[in-house]
Parts: structure tokens; sequence; C-alpha cells
């Protein structure tokens, strides 16, 4: 039964592979990438799946536990594929990710009261407990230990590959997010906002010697990951965006991959509200030396960087930078020009609602591409962190039609 469900599966997934029109999108985010772009990328993530299976398209038949994870990510790449497209690419492989463990730094996960808005879904709300209030705190954080089990992922590649291997070929895929630092987001949960931005005035201090810590902490998990051999460049998407490229050629050395070959990706979204000389001097002062390693930089998420471009230019890789629905686009694509992509986030409270308001989306979109024309600035628009659709589905595929039709008509 599970074996006839994924190879039914498995058998869609390449034909969709091979349809000619994926390497043209293939091609269209490499442009991006390269300051060359055709038209801007479009693309969707981070979807709300609890609200989106009344049709039972998600739902999972498999018995095998290990199996069904399996399954779930074809079904989520069927459904997307069917349903919002924009300019998604569909391999043709199933990439297996490798079994590596990463211990804790020190500290237990985020301590404080849940709440969940909507049953199912992976957005949730909470309370935190400071756990790094003093300087004899930070005396618990450490290196994390590191594991590969190699054995467990040669058995369950070759059970893929006996299951549906001769429709889809299986890719074990190694660490490919070693680039992914964002320490504040970290600190964020180990001590909660508030008391973040007390010590920015309090306790500069603390949070000098904090990063410190941490950074020499990534340091030395970074090297280990390099003498391992767990470094991976394979990333067709960079957390939502378009990653490929020609311009990180993958060349391994000695067997190994190397960071220079990466990308690396960075944000401080609890800076937010910080001032452009706190976040230089809080995040991109200890940060830079560790994104240096890497071959191209993508910084940002959800807060807004319009008035930080200057402080970011320090960053000597830095490629694309992400413009978020509070950010002004204008003075983004002005300060950018035609030196970096920007990865456009336009708000997702657009499809969370009962009827979209297509008007206002529309004018959303052009403001973008208006001010990207204008500043020649390379330009990818994705829609993501979306919490709810109200339960109705079909807002995507709304989103997805008036977006992808004032790109094209544009």
């Amino acid at each position: 039964m599970d074996r006839e469900i994924l190879r039914t599966l498995a058998a869609r997934i390449r034909e969709i592979s091979e349809m000619p029109i994926q390497a043209e999108k293939r091609e269209l985010h490499r442009a991006v990438n390269s300051k060359r772009m055709i038209r801007p990328v479009v693309l969707m993530d981070e979807l709300p799946w609890n609200q989106l299976n009344g049709s039972g398209e998600l739902t999972l038949k498999c018995e095998n536990a290990f199996l069904r994870r399996v399954e779930d990510v074809f079904r989520k790449t069927l459904w997307k594929y069917d349903h919002c497209p924009c300019d998604m690419l569909v391999e043709p492989f199933y990439a297996l990710p490798r079994s590596i463990t990463i211990g804790d730094i020190g500290i237990s996960a985020p301590i404080g009261e849940v709440r969940m808005a909507d049953k199912g879904n992976n957005i949730i709300s909470r309370s935190l407990q400071d756990q790094l209030s003093s300087f004899d705190a930070l005396e618990k954080l450490h290196v994390p230990e590191i594991y590969a089990d190699d054995d467990k992922t040669n058995a369950e590649k070759e059970m893929l590959t006996d299951i549906f291997g001769d429709l889809l070929p299986v890719k074990t895929v190694g660490l490919n997010h070693a680039g992914f630092l964002c320490p504040w987001d970290d600190l964020s949960f180990w001590r909660g906002v508030e008391a973040i931005y007390m010590d920015l005035y309090d306790e500069p201090e603390l949070l000098h010697e904090t990063m410190k810590r941490i950074m020499d902490i990534k340091k030395q998990l970074l090297e280990k990951e390099i003498e391992l051999e767990l470094l991976d460049d394979y990333l067709p998407l960079l957390h939502c965006t378009a990653s490929l490229t020609d311009e990180l050629p993958g060349k391994k050395e000695n067997g190994k991959t190397l960071p220079k070959n990466m990308w690396a990706r960075g944000m401080a979204q609890v800076f937010a509200s910080v001032s452009p000389r706190m976040h230089d001097e809080f995040e991109i002062r200890y940060v830079k030396e560790y994104f240096d390693n890497f071959g191209l930089l993508y910084y940002g998420c959800c807060e807004p960087l319009h008035d930080k471009i200057e402080i970011l230019k320090q960053f000597k890789n830095l490629r694309k930078i992400s413009i978020t629905p509070w950010a002004d686009v204008r003075k983004a694509a002005e300060r950018m020009g035609r030196d970096y992509v920007m990865a456009r986030k336009p708000n997702p409270a657009a499809v969370g609602v009962l009827e979209i308001n297509e008007d206002a989306l529309r004018k959303d979109i052009l403001e973008t591409l208006d001010a990207c024309r204008e500043n020649e600035t390379p330009v990818e628009f994705t829609l993501k962190d979306i919490s709810s659709v109200c339960y109705k589905p079909e807002n995507l595929e709304k989103w997805e039609r008036i977006v992808m039709e004032t790109v094209l008509n544009y």
C-alpha cells in the first residue's frame, strides 16, 4: 500500500520536473540573483497547511512513519503546483536530508506559556522566561555536539530507492543552512524581546559579551561542520526566495564543500525598532566576520531595512536584501540601486481575509515594480509567513493569479 502511494506521487513529480517550463523557471531564478533579471520571480511559501485540506489532497495515507514524512513532502509539493505554483521549482529527484544531529548550545528550548490561536497551526504566541540575564548565566553557553548517522541515512536512501528510485532518484543532502545566522532571533527566544530592549540601554556590555560568546561558538561549530564534511551547496530556495545562481560553482576542495561556495543568510528581526547605529554596533560588527566566509549573502527578514542599507554595505558579499511590508519600498530601491536584489515581501494579511481586495493588491505590486524599474533594481516577490487564509484556500489561488498577471503584463 505505502509503496504504491509513493510511486504514484513520485511519478507525477518527475513528470512535472521534466516539463520545459521548469527550465525556464530555473533561468528566471538564476537571472534575478545574477542581477540580470528577465522579469521578477514570484514565489509563495510558509503556507497555513492546516487550513488547506478541504479537498483531502493533503491527507496522508502511508502507514510507515518515515514514509509518511516523505509522502507529506510529495503532497505539499503537488498541492502548491496545482493551486498556486507561481514560479516554483520542482526538482527531478527527492532530496533526502542526511541524518545530522546538532546538540544545544547550553540553553534549553524557550521557556514560557504557549498559546495557539488556530489548532494545527505552527504559528503560536508565547511568554518567555529570561535565561541569560547575567554575566554568570553566559557561562552555560558552549559549542554544541554534532553527529552524522550515515548508517541511518544510507538505510533510508536504500529504502526509498527501492520504492520509487526508478521513477524519482533519491539524492542525499547535507547541511545547506550552515550559513543561516540569526543570533538575535535566538536571543529573543532565550530572553524575550523586552529584556533585550532594556539591556540595549541599561546593560549594553552584557549584550556585547553575549554576542562575543555566541559568535565564537558559531565559528567553532562551522569549523566542525567543514571538518566532518557535512556542508552541502544544494539549496533550491534561500528561505523561501530564489537561490539559484551561476556565481557559486559548488566546487569541492579535498572532497569538502566550503562556505565560499554557499549562500549565507542573516537577520535581526528584533531590531526592527532599533536605530541604524545600534543595529551596526550590536549586530553587523559581530556577524560580518562569519558571513565573510561565504560566497553570497542574503540579509533581512521581517525587520524594515530601508533606512539601514548603508550599514549593510559593509558586507562584501551582500547580494540580496529583504524588504518587508513595513519598509518604504521606494526609499529601499533608491538606496539599493542596481547593486542588490530586492527580496520584496508582500503583506500576507492580503490573503488572511474573507475577500481579497484586488485593486489594493495590484496597487501594492505596481508600487514596487515602479520603484524598482526607476532605480534599475532587480526584484523578486515572495508571499510568506501566511498564518491564515480564513480557511479559504482559493485566496492563495487568487493572489497568485493577480500577482502573476501584474508582473507578466508590466
